[in-house]
């Protein structure tokens, strides 16, 4: 199939035939944007609609950027190998919210480019946020089929870079943020359980219930410590008060809580693939070694 007819439908596999994954995909990441748009088209965006269609945006490259990560732990600990088909587009997705982000900055501004320069360079969250998208910039060029071709082994070892860009992402969330960082932590915690897993695989750890619970605490304890750490560093606040507020429910959930939660479903969603596989009859074979009685294949 020509490259340009995939181009163009982004919703069919390498077949040519409609993908149900991809399209569904295809149209969760145009949502976003949608809504924001019609938002912003409703005047429903508040009084500096610019600057919450900015924060949308990133806010939602982030998103997808993390979504883009747990594409391979989760088709590993549900054994779906055709998550793989979404990665790219993923991806890509990131790198459009991400485009949008700058663009609405631009718009922000005014469009004097000078100014919008001299920003990025003098504001330390901005340099950071640029950098970042320099490299979703590189990657998002170096996706195509022609490219991983022509870079050969190089290609995977460019594209772990997405791991520093994540890094260096939830950082510049972080520091734009003002008082509350809950979102970010929460971000952050997501972004602590996919590379726990990553670190579990480079150590050989066997993804079974039981390691992805603890890695489910782990890294819920983890983002308690970043959310103290944040407060103590920025604002001053003894991080045994904000420790201690993840035990308390009067006024809110904490982020680590939700990361536990979200954590939780690794191990539940492993649990289901074990007992779905094990309830599968076994295929059989025929060892004409015992008269050509059928037994189960090794």
């Amino acid at each position: 199939m020509p490259a340009t007819t995939a181009l163009a439908a982004p919703w069919r596999d390498r077949a040519g035939r409609l993908s149900g994954l991809k399209l569904a995909t295809f149209l969760f990441a145009l949502a976003p944007g949608l809504w924001l748009a019609g938002s912003y088209g409703l005047d429903a965006l508040g009084p500096k609609p610019i600057t919450a269609l900015i924060h949308g945006t990133g806010d939602w490259a982030v998103r997808f950027l993390l979504l883009s990560l747990a594409v391979t732990p989760l088709r590993r600990i549900a054994n779906y190998p055709r998550f793989i088909l979404v990665r790219r587009m993923l991806g890509l997705t990131v790198l459009a919210y991400a485009l949008l982000h700058l663009g609405l900055y631009v718009v922000d501004q005014n469009f004097i480019l000078s100014k919008v320069a001299s920003e990025i360079v003098q504001r330390f969250y901005l340099t950071i946020g640029f950098v970042a998208l320099l490299g979703l910039t590189v990657l998002g060029v170096t996706s195509t089929d022609g490219m991983i071709r022509r870079l050969g082994k190089a290609w995977p070892r460019l594209h772990k870079v997405v791991y520093a860009i994540a890094a260096l992402g939830l950082f510049h969330y972080f520091l734009q943020t003002k008082i509350d960082v809950s979102n970010p932590v929460f971000w952050t915690g997501l972004f602590i359980v996919l590379m726990g897993w990553r670190a579990m695989q480079r150590f050989r750890i066997a993804s079974n219930p039981a390691t992805l619970v603890g890695l489910a605490v782990a890294s819920a304890l983890l983002t308690a410590l970043v959310e103290a750490a944040w407060y103590g560093l920025k604002s001053g606040v003894p991080a045994s008060a904000v420790l201690g507020a993840n035990l308390d429910f009067s006024y809110s959930i904490r982020p680590a809580w939700w990361v536990l939660g979200y954590g939780l479903l690794l191990p539940l969603v492993n649990l289901v693939r074990t007992l779905t596989d094990t309830a599968k009859p076994r295929p059989t074979t025929v060892d004409r070694s015992v008269g050509g009685r059928p037994v189960a294949a090794e």
